[in-house]
């Protein structure tokens, strides 16, 4: 018999799915097995592909379990089942790759199979990869703080969403975090839809300066929860809903209310809970897709603030209206 289990297959949506290897250890702590992640993904599928169907999508695969190296896959491995559909980006580079798209649930059941633990879906949809369709504000706290922070400033981002004429959907990022969706139309581009965020993210630093900041450098942040405008930049993007995260508990980004959203913790939902949980709540992000909203408020106040634009990841080519990309500790001043 091998190592880790004979092989098993699964019937999902009508195609069959090989698991090698199924009772190999992923989460050491919980003792929790590749055959356990594949049959989440299997149980999750039909709301997971609601939340990213159709969109191209960077599979995050931890071959070895949570202990062992893990790499971001931008492109179709090799091997791919022919019936799996790709979509064409193009990173800031300009070059562009095929990158798996989901279609039907048995893509993340045959995804889990590779060591995939966590979905990274671009914000768009394939028919159109150059304007964004959900904007996403990733709340992301300090070491020194915790879910109870993220969960402090996301409440202030609902307040100036909803300012703006948007409504955003909570969910868990399954760390310390917070990510907040909010559903739009595709008539703005990347670059525009990062001002937008940049624009919310001031007016939350404005309501609550010693809380929240969207300063880049963590020099400046002084310990405050981060707003981290970038992850709206190309090719920059956050764990989907439904995720299992490359944690020891094997906790899992979970949609959730607003109004539960203070009454849970980050450590609620994991592989083993969420069953009992998507059963109870079912998609609670179900009616995310029933409105899409305009950005017109968020970029008008963009413009009227006049601060313009703010630096892009260090990876990214100089951007048209970018400030200098240098820390303020090593910048050299002005001659």
């Amino acid at each position: 018999m091998p190592k880790h289990g004979d092989p098993v297959e699964y019937e999902v949506g009508g195609r069959t799915v090989r698991v090698s290897s199924p009772d190999k250890v992923y989460f050491p702590q919980r003792g929790i097995t590749k055959r356990q992640v594949v049959e989440h993904y299997i149980t999750v599928g039909g709301p997971l592909l609601r939340a990213i169907g159709e969109r191209p999508t960077t599979l995050k695969r931890y071959v070895d379990g949570v202990e062992g190296e893990w790499f971001y896959a931008k492109r179709v491995p090799k091997g791919a089942p022919d019936w799996l559909e790709t979509a064409e980006i193009t990173f800031p580079s300009g070059r562009k790759a095929a990158e798996v798209c989901p279609t039907e649930p048995a893509v993340f059941a045959w995804a889990a199979n590779l060591g995939t633990f966590d979905f990274h879906p671009w914000p768009v949809r394939r028919p159109d990869v150059d304007h964004p369709d959900e904007l996403r504000i990733d709340v992301d706290p300090p070491d020194r703080a915790g879910f109870a922070d993220a969960v402090e400033v996301a409440l202030v981002v609902r307040e100036v969403l909803a300012e703006a004429g948007l409504t955003g959907y909570p969910k868990t990022s399954g760390g310390r975090g917070v990510h907040v969706l909010v559903r739009i139309r595709p008539e703005w581009d990347f670059v525009q839809v990062r001002h937008a965020v940049i624009a919310l993210g001031r007016e939350v630093e404005r309501r609550i300066p010693d809380k929240a900041t969207i300063a880049w450098w963590k020099e400046e942040r002084g310990g405050r929860v981060f707003l981290d405008y970038n992850q709206a930049a190309r090719d920059r993007t956050v764990a989907s809903s439904w995720s299992v995260r490359g944690t020891p508990r094997a906790t899992v980004s979970t949609p959730v209310t607003w109004d539960m959203l203070p009454r849970v913790d980050a450590d609620d939902f994991d592989v083993l809970t969420i069953p009992a949980f998507l059963e109870e709540h079912g998609d609670l992000h179900a009616a995310m897709d029933a409105e899409a909203f305009g950005l017109e408020k968020a970029l008008e106040w963009y413009e009227r603030d006049g601060l313009g634009d703010m630096p892009y990841p260090p990876d990214y080519p100089k951007m048209p209206g970018e400030p200098k990309r240098v820390q303020p500790s090593k910048a050299r001043p002005e001659e």
